[in-house]
């Protein structure tokens, strides 16, 4: 919108790595930062922290108190229009007397939107826009959640550098070093869901917590088990946080069983191949208002994610080393008949973490 100056971009970095600090710990909300300014000092500043806590404009503005009145407020995201679970932030703005407004990014929640009409309707100066990408980017999960219907879903794969994710045999600790687990953990900490297969339990019995200092969250952890066929002693039923196994069975015994052990079981639509139909697990996963859904499952999940189209990441950890070719793939793929058939990626990103990479790719043509 229009051009914007060296301050306003500058203060708008500031509001958007205030709000990466609730990287962690906003779910479902999104990551929000504020920053307000007067006479080209900085007066208030704020970050939302956690759903039912001050939202990133009150707590700038109970930091900037009565220097507020006539300051421009740079906020990350559209200020909210609606009582939630807090009052609506656009009231706070006006009432202390914010002179103007400029928001990085539009809120995508039908529920929450109007903030800029609100202001401006009470005679603040308002504009939007600047630095959008990256709020959306920031906030990628909550945008997907409201504008797609579905959550942004991160396929994590740890693999050789021949494309191989475990032995023949299953094998496959530790493929990659220490500092990608470490790195995998982060990502963790920031889904709302933690995903994975049945026959990744059975064969691992993974955690699936978040094991990172400070971490004061943890994730759904969550199992797609089409015959209940995990049992309740897995270590993911036993853990702190609330875990949940998705089905196609209606067998009562064993969702009995799960239960008493404190899982959620939910029985969905079947798939017409069998298994649990990916679709209606998504639609399901938006109504528990998941944003980030990270998927740490075998190749025959990975594949099927991707043969559906609701993956829309893959996160590739891949090590220095050949495992050959008869250990197990990154993800179960039919034969193809010719090369037109193939799933194109492209590459977002390729960092070194420790002696590995981490590859970052998203299916070609996709936002």
């Amino acid at each position: 919108m229009g051009a914007w100056s060296e301050e306003d971009e500058q203060h708008m970095h500031h509001a958007l790595g205030l709000a990466a600090l609730g990287l962690h710990t906003t779910e479902p909300n999104p990551r929000v930062g504020c920053v307000l300014v007067r006479a080209g000092s900085v007066v208030g500043e704020g970050w939302h922290e956690r759903a039912g806590g001050p939202h990133a404009e009150v707590r700038a503005l109970q930091s900037a108190g009565v220097a507020a009145r006539g300051a421009t407020a740079y906020v990350s995201l559209e200020p909210c229009a609606a009582q939630g679970l807090t009052p609506p932030c656009t009231a706070a703005l006006i009432a202390a007397g914010v002179a103007r407004v400029v928001y990085a990014a539009e809120d995508p929640n039908p529920k929450m939107r109007a903030g800029a009409a609100q202001l401006r309707a009470a005679g603040v100066d308002v504009a939007g826009g600047l630095l959008a990408g990256e709020s959306r980017a920031l906030n990628v999960g909550f945008f997907s959640r409201h504008e797609r219907g579905r959550p942004w879903v991160r396929v994590k794969l740890g693999a050789s550098l021949d494309g191989r994710t475990a032995l023949a045999g299953g094998e496959s600790r530790w493929i990659t070093g220490a500092e990608a687990r470490a790195d995998a953990q982060r990502y963790r900490a920031r889904s709302s869901v933690i995903l994975t297969g049945s026959g990744t339990v059975l064969a691992d019995d993974p955690s699936l917590n978040v094991r990172i200092d400070g971490a004061t969250r943890q994730p759904l952890r969550a199992v797609l088990d089409s015959q209940l066929r995990v049992p309740p002693t897995a270590r993911m039923f036993q853990l702190e946080g609330a875990a949940a196994v998705f089905t196609a069975s209606g067998d009562a015994t064993r969702s009995e069983a799960l239960r008493r052990v404190g899982a959620r079981v939910e029985q969905l639509a079947a798939a017409p191949g069998g298994g649990v139909d990916l679709a209606a697990l998504m639609t399901r996963l938006v109504a528990l208002e998941a944003n980030e859904v990270w998927v740490e499952a075998g190749p025959r999940l990975a594949g099927a994610l991707l043969a559906a189209q609701l993956a829309d990441e893959l996160v590739i950890y891949m090590a220095p080393c050949l495992l050959g070719p008869d250990a197990r793939p990154l993800a179960q793929w039919p034969p193809l008949r010719n090369l037109d058939e193939r799933l194109v990626l492209r590459f977002v990103s390729v960092d070194p973490v420790g002696a590995d990479l981490r590859i970052i790719a998203r299916p070609a043509g996709q936002d």
